[in-house]
């Protein structure tokens, strides 16, 4: 089996739409002895070949050979854990736009309102869609001339994406006309930011990491010198790691490593074949890419001891709670939120042809100390709750809660938390869906009307988890009658 190269990569769980994408390297090629020494089940291969012949001659439809193939290949590998798969043309282009950060697209940030409508949250600043006069509010109701109330949104996203140079026809509702606008709009290279920041208040910044791509860590070192140009004086920075899916690993090293002493060892790996058997540092050989060749030595020296906040929630998953595990291993950052997915396995991605590929668990990671996160998690150092957590509990989001997930080498302790970490909770969690629609209402309210993209909007008076992450990290004292121990729960 000649192969030009595997890629391998931490993938995570699906949690509503979200696919969490983590750990990516390189090996230049799989051990032809291995794959030969392998034991063919004669029995169970005609059983396949029955199977197969049977369902091709009396299924009550007519079904390809290659929809019968990839389903069996693909039933092969989900029956072995949430994350092995058999990835086809689109999943193998999906996941490569991914961890590259960009695609050909027209520029828009959409959502899914009632009755299938596709609403437009904002325009990308600078964007073909933003150049077409696309607004913030305005109602994509056909593309191409197809009605989208029979599209989700990950089919209506996937028809306004394609080839750089193409162009898409948006007919739009828009308030304020009396007629549907109709635009025509080329395809461009859209690029995604993984990196926003701001200046929270005049001595502490903000930097949210969004998802891990392959550019991610020269966009962290802009980031913290622009933070530094601000205010040389700075006391503080967050790092918002909240329902960060994950990356590449080359972007969870070099993040975590502008924090960290130079060479300190981030993350490693184990797995049953000896090159499963990686150790990860802040070095340029494990935090460059072929694209990117970030210098961490240009981080402002500042970043290396100002005092951290880390937030995560349950959506903080494979890269992100990489950075999460590395920077509180070393006490370097004060963990604050809720415990991360626990999305703590690898994944070897195998091309197949040049379209399609095998996604398989190869190996499981591990934080400096040895801690594996797999079906655990990280625990914050303290636990703030926010105003969803009512709601996000009841749904039991997390690695644990998926099918055939792998369990964690040295036992889990999740239902065994018998401790004093401090529990500060909203005076008011949402727990319906009702509750729910209304703030995703007011928040897509106050979004800017156009999409900068490296800059962060935040909201204190909103935002339970982050107010208290400032309040932390200015040394204020907990509030006394909010907490509450674990072990009173």
């Amino acid at each position: 089996m000649q192969i030009r190269k595997i890629t391998k990569f931490i993938l995570g769980a699906i949690c509503g739409s979200v696919v969490t994408l983590s750990v990516y390297g390189i090996a230049n090629k799989i051990n032809e002895d291995d794959v030969k020494t392998v034991s063919i089940p004669v029995d169970d291969i005609n059983n396949f070949a029955n199977v197969y012949a049977i369902t091709k001659s009396y299924y009550v439809e007519s079904v390809t050979d290659t929809k019968l193939m990839n389903g069996a290949i693909n039933g092969m590998l989900t029956n072995l854990d949430p994350h092995s798969e058999f990835l086809d043309q689109d999943s193998f282009k999906q996941l490569t736009e991914i961890t590259t950060g960009s695609f050909g697209g027209l520029g828009i940030e959409v959502s899914h309102e009632k009755d299938n409508a596709i609403k437009v949250v904002a325009p990308i600043y600078d964007t073909p869609a933003y150049k077409a006069g696309v607004k913030s509010g305005d109602f994509i109701i056909k593309i191409n001339g197809e009605p989208v109330s029979n599209m989700t949104l990950d089919q209506a996203v996937k028809k306004m994406r394609g080839k750089i140079g193409t162009k898409v026809t948006l007919t739009i509702s828009r308030k304020s006309e009396l007629k549907p606008i109709v635009l025509t709009i080329p395809r461009a290279k859209i690029e995604v930011a993984s990196i926003k920041y701001t200046m929270i208040t005049p001595y502490y910044g903000y930097i949210r990491v969004t998802n891990f791509q392959a550019n991610t860590v020269s966009d962290l070192i802009a980031a913290l010198q622009n933070i530094y140009n601000t205010n040389p004086k700075l006391k503080g920075l967050i790092l918002d790691l909240r329902d960060d899916p994950g990356g590449v690993l080359q972007g969870a090293v070099g993040v975590a490593g502008a924090f960290l002493p130079k060479d300190s060892l981030i993350v490693y790996t184990l797995g049953r074949a000896p090159n499963s058997n990686q150790k990860y540092y802040a070095k340029p050989d494990d935090y460059t890419t072929e694209d990117d060749k970030p210098d961490l030595s240009k981080v402002p020296a500042i970043f290396k001891t100002i005092p951290m906040v880390v937030l995560i929630n349950q959506g903080t998953a494979s890269a992100s709670e990489i950075v999460s595990g590395a920077l509180q291993d070393y006490k370097r950052a004060k963990i604050v939120g809720t415990r991360s997915f626990g999305k703590g396995s690898v994944q070897t991605v195998i091309p197949l042809s040049e379209s399609t590929a095998v996604k398989l668990t190869t190996a499981l990671y591990y934080t400096p100390k040895g801690r594996s996160i797999q079906a655990e998690g990280i625990k914050p150092n303290i636990i703030v709750q926010s105003e969803y957590d009512d709601l996000y509990n009841s749904w039991d989001i997390s690695e644990a809660s998926l099918d055939n997930h792998l369990d964690n080498p040295n036992g889990t302790t999740v239902s065994k938390d018998k401790d004093n970490t401090p529990i500060i909770t909203p005076p008011k969690q949402i727990s319906s869906e009702s509750e729910l629609k209304e703030r995703v209402k007011q928040q897509l309210a106050k979004t800017p009307k156009v999409v900068k993209p490296n800059e962060a909007t935040v909201d204190l008076n909103t935002d339970f988890q982050l107010k208290w992450a400032l309040n932390i990290i200015e040394g204020k004292p907990l509030p006394k009658q909010n907490i509450k121990s674990i072990s009173n729960k």
